[in-house]
């Protein structure tokens, strides 16, 4: 009985401890979980956020994202990302309190462009953290470097914030955590070399656009567990690839290297990396066929080679069999598609990009066999032929770009309702736009520009409502325009330009919309500007030339905050354009209302809200475009009249600044205040009836390539102030009244007769009037710019030696007379007495003229 009585109590202790340890396990420690409260109320959260949960009436190892240590009821790892936090993070945070952390994720986050703080080095227990795409910025303190039991550290930002090191910072971390299995640095400023040393345990190196320069230590490439290497986006960073076999070649998976600095091409090494999985050396310059040793790596699954000088056979590729990501696009390959066709190699395939290379013939007419494509890119090739309905047929198929080839025919009818993104521009397709492609709920592009499309555009066309980009032009097409397009909400581009649509602008646009560019131009539209564009507060080109408009000026445009292009040229606009001071227009860049009826003064208001043009873009030093649309596959070109040419501009930069207001009705003087636009590039004023002198203050336009005032009633003389004018490449001033003589020097040394012709009281070269001085040269003027007593001087001497001169003259012409009259020729000197008398008429003149 005793023996049974030691049992029982044995087993009750026994459960009693098991009891009291598994209620443990649900116990969080009260430092632990005020902490986390506190952490909680410093930031803002929405009606997702995980802290949701987080409570004082429930034990905090069971909130969610909190994982406790089981014995100690010590919070051990931190799960915070995408919870939605929003707000600064503290550098006292009472996050820092949590000493026994292992695991923290604060990724995801939205953190307001806080500090990193330096008491991450409090958290000495870490193993794991992630501070990515939180919008921390500043300087990474060095005190992350103290974290030495660190396995994965992740920093990964997106503009404008940019986390970046010290000098040498970089270094400190890579040589002190020496523990380290994942580095993951994308977006962060680095700005240095790669240190020879690191981790023999790192598995995965990713330094994604860090502003790295120098050379790749070869060292990289023989880490022995090395699985994944990203060092792309790095075009300062220089790699040589080992002619050898490399170390991490057995366990070598993921390598791209896109965007550095590759010397020395493929070497046949990379015959040994039969592990890689994903291969990316896209934008690295190399040139030349495709190694052999490369068809080894028989476990490949993507391969970006685009954007490089590659040539061979595009057939080879089907080799690897495992392939469900290829890009060649950009390079020189060449060659037919028939391969296409063979359906059991190409089934796993979900992305081909085949675009900008040399290939020829017609797609196969079988593709169906490619069930798991997703994305297809031929364009800018020389293929031909029609294109197969089998494309249409893939089931889940999103992206096709066929654009810039020689494809003919219909467009079949569409059977998948996957479609995203269509582009079949630039090709000789015709017929009417297939109705099955007006039925894809999913469709965000549609670019059937430059075809030979015929028939109405269907209302049925505003179903597709999530469109961003509708590119209709340079077709056949016909009908009026359909109401509802400025009613879709989602829609950026808006292009039917060069058709034959015809009626007015009935189009509603709606409050809200959000296009950013409506091209109309090259129609046979009618009436008036429909006012509603008003509600298009992010139009940025507005494009209705070519047509038959009736208006007046538009002048309620002028509350469109981002109008950077206006085009009205070639219409029956007409009226004057009323000085205001109330016009905006700050943004443009571009207006051209040549060929109307315009009338009137020019507007002087209208160039002092010229903001945009008031800077000179050169000294910005970088390239941006007007209504750049690369990122929705659409490129806004623009068809512009400068230097004497019709030009097209594939893309609008923002340095493109034209004035253009040539044949209209236009009277007075040309403004002055046109010198204060020190960006214009173009400036056309010609064919109108403008008259007074040419503005002195348009030498300032100092980077100014085009003028053109020819065919007008402008008089005096060319101001020589224009001589300044380096960048000027065409001008034309021909059949005005002007006079005197032509500037010489610099540009004006270039133009020819034809600049000047039509202007009976020009002189000088290029014309064959001679325009006085030693060999045709003007005499020298005063120089700008002396100081008051030179002025004096200058003035005084000048005096002097005319008096001498006239002096002179004076006492020769008595003379003259008094032979004259003693030799009885009165009709000789008649005509020599005139003649005297006009040439010291001319010379007070222009004396009169210089002081």
């Amino acid at each position: 009985m005793g023996y049974v009585k030691l049992v029982f109590l044995m087993l009750f202790s026994l459960l009693c401890q098991l009891a009291f340890c598994s209620s443990l396990s649900h116990l969080c420690l009260k430092d632990q979980a005020l902490a986390l409260l506190q952490f909680k109320h410093e930031f803002a959260t929405d009606d997702y956020s995980t802290l949701l949960s987080w409570n004082r009436s429930i034990d905090c190892c069971s909130w969610d994202g909190v994982h406790c240590d089981k014995m100690t009821g010590q919070v051990t790892e931190l799960n915070l990302a995408e919870c939605g936090l929003q707000g600064k993070f503290h550098s006292n945070s009472s996050l820092f309190k949590l000493s026994n952390l292992k695991r923290l994720d604060l990724s995801g986050n939205y953190f307001s462009g806080s500090l990193i703080s330096p008491k991450f080095d409090e958290l000495s227990s870490l193993t794991h953290l992630d501070l990515s795409s939180s919008s921390f910025t500043g300087l990474i303190p060095a005190e992350i470097s103290r974290l030495s039991k660190l396995h994965v550290l992740s920093i990964k930002s997106y503009y404008p914030y940019e986390p970046r090191f010290e000098p040498h910072n970089f270094e400190l971390l890579l040589k002190n955590l020496t523990q380290l299995r994942e580095l993951h640095l994308i977006s962060v400023n680095i700005s240095s070399t790669i240190p020879l040393k690191f981790s023999s345990y790192l598995t995965t190196l990713q330094l994604l656009n860090t502003q790295l320069y120098g050379i790749l230590p070869e060292s990289v490439f023989h880490l022995s567990n090395l699985e994944s290497l990203d060092l792309s986006d790095n075009p300062q960073l220089t790699v040589r690839f080992p002619t050898t076999k490399w170390n991490s070649s057995a366990s070598l998976m993921e390598l791209d290297l896109s965007i550095v600095n590759v010397t020395g091409g493929i070497p046949e090494s990379f015959g040994h990396l039969t592990s890689l999985r994903t291969l990316d050396i896209a934008s690295c310059n190399l040139s030349g066929s495709i190694p052999k040793p490369l068809w080894n790596l028989t476990n490949i699954e993507k391969l970006f080679l685009g954007d490089n000088h590659l040539e061979g056979p595009i057939s080879d590729f089907f080799r690897f069999g495992k392939l469900n990501w290829l890009s060649l696009r950009n390079n020189n390959f060449n060659g037919q598609l028939e391969f296409l066709s063979f359906n059991r190699i190409w089934t796993q395939l979900e992305f081909l990009d085949f675009s900008s290379n040399f290939l020829t013939g017609p797609i196969p007419s079988n593709v169906s066999g490619m069930q798991n494509l997703q994305s297809l890119f031929l364009s800018s090739n020389h293929l031909n032929g029609t294109i197969p309905s089998s494309i249409f047929s893939l089931p889940l198929l999103e992206q096709l770009g066929l654009s810039d080839n020689h494809f003919s025919g219909n467009i079949p009818e569409f059977k998948a309702k996957t479609l995203h993104r269509v582009s079949l521009k630039q090709n000789q397709l015709q017929g009417p736009i297939p109705k099955s492609l007006l039925n894809q709920q999913r469709l965000g592009f549609l670019l059937l520009s430059q075809n030979n499309l015929s028939g109405q555009i269907a209302s049925t066309i505003c179903n597709l409502t999530t469109l961003a980009v509708l590119d209709l032009g340079s077709n056949n097409l016909e009908g009026t325009i359909p109401l509802c397009l400025g009613e879709m909400s989602r829609l950026w581009v808006l292009d039917l330009s060069n058709n034959s649509l015809s009626g007015t602008i009935n189009t509603t646009f709606s409050i809200g919309n959000q296009l950013v560019v409506i091209k109309f131009d090259g129609n046979k539209l009618e009436g008036k500007v429909p006012q509603s564009l008003i509600n298009s507060k992010y139009l940025a080109v507005l494009d209705l030339g070519n047509n038959q408009l009736n208006d007046t000026f538009p002048i309620w445009l002028r509350a469109l905050p981002n109008l950077k292009i206006l085009r009205l040229r070639s219409n029956k606009f007409f009226g004057p354009i009323k000085d205001s001071l109330t016009y905006k227009f700050a943004r443009i860049r571009i207006i051209d209302l040549s060929s109307n009826g315009f009338s009137g003064d020019l507007p002087v208001s209208l160039f002092e809200n010229f903001e945009a043009m008031k800077i000179n873009g050169e000294k910005s030093g970088t390239r941006e475009y007007v209504a750049d649309m690369h990122e929705l596959y659409y490129t806004n070109s623009l068809v512009v009249t400068t230097k004497g040419l019709e030009l097209e501009l594939p893309g609008v930069l923002t340095t493109n600044i034209i004035i253009n207001l040539s044949n209209n009705r236009f009277e007075g003087h040309i403004p002055g205040i046109i010198g204060d636009l020190i960006g214009l590039r173009t400036l056309n004023l010609s064919h109108n009836r403008l008259e007074g002198h040419i503005p002195a203050a348009l030498h300032q336009l100092s980077v100014l390539e085009s003028l053109d005032l020819s065919s007008n009633k402008i008089s005096g003389e060319i101001p020589q102030q224009l001589a300044s004018l380096t960048s000027l490449e065409v001008l034309n001033l021909s059949h005005n009244h002007l006079v005197g003589c032509i500037p010489k020097g610099k540009q004006f040394d270039t133009f020819e007769n034809s600049s000047y012709q039509g202007n009976d009281g020009l002189r000088g070269l290029p014309l064959s009037k001679d325009c006085g001085g030693d060999e045709g040269v003007p005499k020298a003027t005063t120089p700008v710019g002396v100081d008051e007593g030179e002025e004096g001087d200058s003035a005084i001497i000048s005096w002097q030696a005319v008096l001498m001169g006239y002096g002179c003259g004076l006492v020769i012409g008595l003379s003259i007379i008094y032979i004259m009259l003693s030799t009885q020729y009165p009709a000789w000197f008649s005509r020599m007495d005139v003649k005297l008398e006009h040439i010291i008429t001319t010379r007070m003149k222009r004396h009169k003229k210089r002081h």
